[in-house]
């Protein structure tokens, strides 16, 4: 998914009042301040009462949902004909900033900020994005983004990533710090 396409999303919710956070490998650009790898999708967070709206607004513009054996109503993807694809995750924090329904994240989740092409965007800060970098099969955008950060914010590589550390040319940027 090309960065255009996800600025004009980002901008599509924030016309319409309602928070996005970028999650994934967008998120890892976006804190990185450039986009070093292509995308074949768009990760976000959103408040889980603004899925309806995001629905609508998605499907005004031809995309439609996808069927996933992993779908839920906190977790789907939509895409459209030109192959952009949104994959959403939602949740709901209760007044104390606790996750009560949803995809579990954080509060902290939603507290980091970055860019791309020059636009302000929030995303999921640089130690969340590491970690929720880890936890299912891994593969070598994975591994390129989790470099991306380690070596940016100074972050330790996951041990999950021992199977790529050990398979890269050791150059000093792929060893866990």
């Amino acid at each position: 998914m090309p960065a255009e396409a996800v600025l004009e999303f980002v901008q599509l919710l924030a016309d319409h009042n309602i928070v996005v956070i970028l999650d994934g490998g967008w998120a890892v650009d976006a804190l990185i301040g450039k986009q070093t790898r292509p995308h074949e999708d768009l990760d976000i967070a959103v408040f889980h009462k603004d899925v309806p709206r995001i629905r609508v607004l998605l499907e005004e513009r031809g995309f439609v949902e996808i069927p996933r054996d992993d779908s839920w109503e906190c977790n789907f993807v939509y895409g459209n004909q030109v192959g952009h694809l949104i994959d959403i995750h939602s949740c709901t924090f209760d007044e104390q900033g606790e996750n009560i329904f949803g995809v579990a994240y954080t509060h902290e989740a939603f507290s980091g900020s970055g860019m791309i092409d020059g636009y302000p965007v929030r995303c999921v800060p640089p130690g969340l994005l590491m970690k929720y970098h880890t936890g299912y099969p891994l593969d070598n955008n994975d591994f390129h983004d989790v470099k991306q950060l380690s070596n940016k914010f100074g972050l330790k590589i996951p041990a999950d990533y021992q199977k790529f550390l050990d398979n890269s040319p050791s150059n000093g940027n792929d060893k866990p710090k």
